[in-house]
């Protein structure tokens, strides 16, 4: 299942009923979601999704330019043949680390071998997708959840290792420290099946105060 804008509505709705998060709904626009994701197939989705690893959005930025430009004057996304036919050296001209460099090379061979098969998707669950998609290297739990949210658009996703969603809950429910992975679950449970969306208001929470996220 994935989220259109009639979707969006009807959780912003169903959220407002929820004591802690109404007043916060009532401070911000409906939830857009993009991230620079948006039209994006899960190939391309899952290099951006590399390159931006531990960088800030403006350096990210510049590194994923210079990568597509190796492949177009215009700058364009690879297909996973062309980029296992290039060489590290030029990937890593764009900026990029070895090792992303190795994270991108083993992406492209998943999905040309069909370890990763996108045409699946529509038919997996959460679950099976963090499973599928995290057998790239570099792939992690967090990789997977913004892959989940801003690519596919899934929406009950609960990323419990993102800091900013951390911070959210601990500013929403007024808690002394942040929440572990177990206590974010429980405290989140009535939010289902629209966690997602609820994860867009605490992201505004937690930026209060800082440059829009």
């Amino acid at each position: 299942m994935t989220m259109t804008e009639r979707d969006i509505k009807k959780a912003v709705s169903y959220l407002k009923r929820n004591a802690h998060l109404k007043s916060l709904i009532a401070k911000y626009p409906e939830p857009e979601f993009d991230r620079g994701q948006r039209g994006l197939i899960p190939f391309h989705a899952l290099i951006r999704a590399i390159i931006y690893q531990q960088l800030s959005g403006k350096a990210a930025r510049t590194i994923l330019d210079r990568f597509l430009l190796v492949y177009s004057p215009k700058g364009k996304f690879p297909t996973p043949e062309e980029l296992l036919k290039t060489s590290e050296t030029k990937i890593r001209s764009a900026g990029i680390s070895s090792q992303k460099a190795g994270y991108l090379k083993d992406l492209a061979t998943k999905f040309k071998d069909g370890t990763i098969n996108p045409k699946r998707f529509a038919k997996m669950t959460d679950e099976e997708i963090r499973e599928h998609v995290i057998q790239v290297k570099g792939v992690g739990p967090w990789t997977v959840d913004m892959f989940l949210m801003f690519t596919l658009n899934r929406p009950d996703v609960l990323p419990t290792g993102d800091l900013g969603i951390q911070k959210g809950m601990q500013k929403l429910f007024r808690l002394k420290t942040l929440p572990a992975p177990e206590k974010m679950m429980q405290l989140a449970e009535d939010w289902q099946p629209y966690r997602t969306v609820a994860c867009w208001y605490l992201w505004r929470l937690a930026d209060e105060g800082n440059a829009n996220r």
